[in-house]
């Protein structure tokens, strides 16, 4: 099982003025291919920019308070925003996690389309995604996308 650093998520009042700042002092730049991949059906329909800086992602996203309502799980990964790794092996993660006694929320496939995410804390209460991106083609980049 491979575990790779994917992405920052901040939460933000404000996403453009958070991805311009982003654009224009940092120098990322923008991903559109995951705008692309988005689901807002399910619990989650707020603006989100993404950027990159070619090997890591910031994902810049409205902050909102009432995703763990509506999902009905008990952390919501979209109120201060949360740290997220990508897996080759979701399911092997999620034993490691149970063995550990950590508890954790999956939300399944919900945001992004092909990706199977799960969210727990840290010992600090900061919030943790991993993923499985079930879209990619076999022996692909684990980071990308």
């Amino acid at each position: 099982m491979k575990i790779k650093l994917h992405h920052v998520n901040f939460c933000s009042t404000d996403v453009p003025a958070m991805a311009e700042f982003y654009r224009t002092v940092l120098d990322l730049d923008p991903e559109p291919s995951l705008a692309e991949a988005r689901v807002t059906a399910t619990g989650y329909a707020g603006k989100v920019a993404f950027v990159t800086d070619g090997t890591t992602q910031l994902h810049l996203a409205e902050r909102d308070l009432g995703v763990g309502f509506r999902t009905g799980k008990a952390i919501n990964p979209l109120e201060r925003g949360h740290i997220a790794f990508r897996t080759d092996d979701l399911a092997a993660f999620k034993r490691r996690l149970t063995e550990k006694g950590i508890p954790f929320a999956d939300y399944g496939a919900w945001a992004m389309n092909g990706w199977e995410q799960i969210f727990f804390h840290d010992p600090e209460g900061n919030v943790v995604e991993v993923h499985q991106d079930h879209s990619a083609k076999p022996g692909a980049d684990p980071q990308q996308g």
